[in-house]
């Protein structure tokens, strides 16, 4: 299985620095997705990687239609409502970057065969709470980054600018991003974040007991051997 490479992750930069003030606890759920005009050998068409807070827990091959957990919380959330949900979202996903790739207009030097489209979705929650979310588009090292809790571009590349105008005056289209990265991510974070945050509880216990573990000898040097050398002071005078 040939993991796409991520792209830059500017919407999950500007997440993070929207975050910076209460990043304890916040967390994010990020798509990547990848779409070819023309797959090689082996390749499948589009595939994608889900990440909660970095952590890759999911891979979807649209060829195969197969969502392969990764990582323990994929172990942890495979067969579970909100799994399947987003794996069949992401297929309807997919199929839209499809359309995209295929009838969107972008600059001519980004046309050249095969290219592929990147995109990233990704959504911020904090106390249950959608708190930021953007969509990334990348074709060829030319990108585009809208913050789509207020559809407002923050970048966008030369190559891109006949793309963003479609999409702003597709409302159909501009309406459903913004629905699936504001909306439904959300939902699928609360419901990946019941299996994510006992991983992390988890984790922090199995910390604090090998703290604890190593904690006796050092509270012996610290406490028990001064005393006993005080007893011995007062005994032999």
């Amino acid at each position: 299985m040939g993991l796409a490479v991520p792209i830059a992750g500017l919407g999950l930069v500007l997440l993070l620095l929207e975050a910076r003030e209460t990043l304890a606890g916040t967390h994010f759920l990020c798509l990547n997705f990848t779409v070819r005009s023309l797959p090689l050998p082996g390749q499948s068409w589009s595939e994608t990687q889900c990440s909660v807070d970095g952590m890759l827990f999911l891979y979807y091959d649209r060829d195969n239609k197969k969502a392969t957990p990764i990582g323990v919380l994929g172990e942890k959330a495979e067969n579970t409502r909100t799994w399947k949900d987003l794996a069949n979202n992401i297929e309807q996903i997919e199929q839209d970057l499809r359309v995209i790739l295929f009838l969107f207009d972008f600059d001519k030097s980004l046309r050249k065969i095969p290219y592929s489209l990147q995109a990233q979705m990704c959504c911020q929650g904090e106390e249950g709470l959608c708190t930021g979310a953007s969509w990334e588009f990348s074709v060829n090292g030319q990108t585009a980054l809208i913050d789509t809790m207020t559809m407002r571009w923050m970048f966008v590349d030369k190559g891109l600018l006949k793309f963003k105008r479609q999409l702003d005056n597709n409302k159909i289209m501009s309406n459903y991003f913004r629905k699936v990265s504001v909306q439904d991510c959300n939902h699928w974070l609360k419901g990946f974040l019941v299996y994510w945050e006992k991983i992390l509880d988890s984790t922090a216990s199995s910390k604090a007991e090998e703290t604890i573990q190593h904690y006796p000898s050092t509270w012996l040097i610290t406490w028990i051997m001064p005393i006993i050398t005080l007893l011995s002071y007062l005994t032999f005078c």
